[in-house]
């Protein structure tokens, strides 16, 4: 089949796509970047004049080359939803994203350089966008390996990435994502969220196992219980305090699904909104410190409450209303949205209560409703893309946060076998 054959009749980025299909099934890795590079990044001496024709016609249309940067984008994950397929060529995905470091500031003269320069201009563009810094997202998780041979700096943030697959619905994918850009980021969510919930529960049982042998005083043999790495940044000392914390009794005896699921059959069919409100704050209230609430956390967040949609005070409240409530208490406790990124309330919590607890509360609202989940996880990712530039050691109070929510969510929402902890943490149950 030619590559100038005309593959789709519905227009020229169609065409732009179908080709990229084309070439990245019938082409080696190497050939498709060489590719990629004179088409979009020397923007001149592509050997395919149709689509040559069909960029001119993007470029040249104001309401096409407004969409660029989603244009470029739909191209860069047609190559990514491919080559992640294999390990053997998800390297190459780094690749791709390096190729925009090399976008050529001047051409020469006459009417390619216009055209040309017009071209890369765009390409400037898209490197500008919130699709680029997604695409350079995905590429650090699925190239790990290679960016980390690549990247001998001091580690950042943004580099940690790899590590919180619940951030990725809203890092790594936007307004306008492509489905391949979907398939790609879901596809690669589930896989590394059972990675590290089954090395979670291997590590847990490992570390079981030395325990046991050495109450009875017997040697460690490696060669007989194989070690297991910390799949966590936490210390093995704060990881086992996150997990009695997120599985055992964490408050008056019960854990927090017991408290929860108590919540809950005590506001269903609550009379009104204005009752729901109390008890979702005594609820919540029950949680923090009794020194630091009492100084002046519970009266500033009792005040929150009550200025959250009086009009319905005397109305039975339905789902709606009681997500939306949640989802007004999140922002307030951990950040409001990008534009506003103010996280004191946050930042106040953990100083007093320290990291575990405060996650632990976050925790104890998402189960009352699965659906409360995205709201937090929005909530994290908002302060990931503030601090993505930072050194991890100059966020290590957020990396810590970042840590035990993977934790809290592994052993309360995984799809890998976990009871054991129970049996563990909540002996008897």
């Amino acid at each position: 089949m030619s590559k100038n054959k005309q593959f789709n009749n519905g227009g020229s980025e169609q065409y732009l796509f179908d080709h990229l299909l084309y070439c990245v099934k019938t082409e080696t890795p190497e050939q498709v970047i060489e590719r990629f590079h004179r088409l979009f990044i020397q923007a001149q001496g592509y050997d395919d004049q149709k689509v040559w024709e069909c960029l001119a016609n993007i470029i040249g249309n104001p309401q096409s080359s407004e969409q660029f940067p989603l244009i470029l984008n739909r191209c860069c994950h047609i190559l990514v939803n491919r080559w992640q397929l294999s390990p053997q060529t998800q390297g190459y995905i780094v690749d791709l994203i390096n190729c925009f470091k090399y976008v050529p500031k001047s051409l020469h003269r006459g009417y390619v350089r216009t055209f040309s320069e017009q071209l890369r201009s765009c390409v400037r563009g898209f490197i500008d966008s919130d699709y680029y810094k997604q695409l350079k997202r995905l590429a650090n998780v699925i190239g790990e390996g290679k960016m980390k041979k690549e990247e001998k700096k001091e580690e950042i943030l943004g580099n940690l990435i790899n590590r919180y697959p619940y951030l990725y619905d809203h890092c790594l994918l936007g307004v306008g994502s492509s489905i391949e850009q979907q398939q790609t980021v879901h596809k690669v969510k589930h896989e590394l969220e059972k990675k590290f919930e089954t090395h979670l529960s291997r590590f847990v049982t490992y570390q079981l196992r030395v325990a046991q042998k050495r109450d009875n005083g017997e040697a460690i043999d490696s060669r007989i219980i194989t070690p297991v790495e910390n799949p966590t940044l936490l210390s093995k000392r704060d990881l086992g305090r996150s997990l009695k914390q997120y599985v055992g009794a964490a408050e008056n005896g019960y854990s927090y699904q017991e408290v929860s699921r108590s919540f809950l059959a005590h506001t269903q069919g609550v009379r009104n909104y204005q009752i729901f409100k109390d008890n979702l704050y005594e609820y919540i209230t029950q949680s923090i410190d009794g020194k630091y609430g009492k100084n002046s956390f519970n009266k500033r967040l009792y005040e929150q409450f009550q200025g959250l949609y009086p009009e319905y005070n005397n109305k039975r409240p339905d789902e709606f209303l009681k997500t939306r409530t949640y989802s007004q208490i999140f922002n307030y406790l951990i950040v409001e949205s990008p534009q506003n990124p103010n996280h004191l309330v946050f930042m106040d919590m953990i100083s007093n209560m320290g990291t575990t607890k405060t996650v632990g509360l976050f925790l104890k609202l998402v189960l009352t409703c699965n659906r409360l989940k995205p709201y937090l996880e929005k909530r994290f990712s908002i302060l990931f893309n503030h601090y993505e530039s930072f050194t991890k050691d100059g966020a290590m109070w957020l990396v810590r946060s970042l840590e035990k929510v993977n934790v809290a969510f592994s052993v309360n929402f995984s799809n890998v076998d976990m009871s054991f902890l129970k049996r563990l943490y909540l002996p008897g149950r």
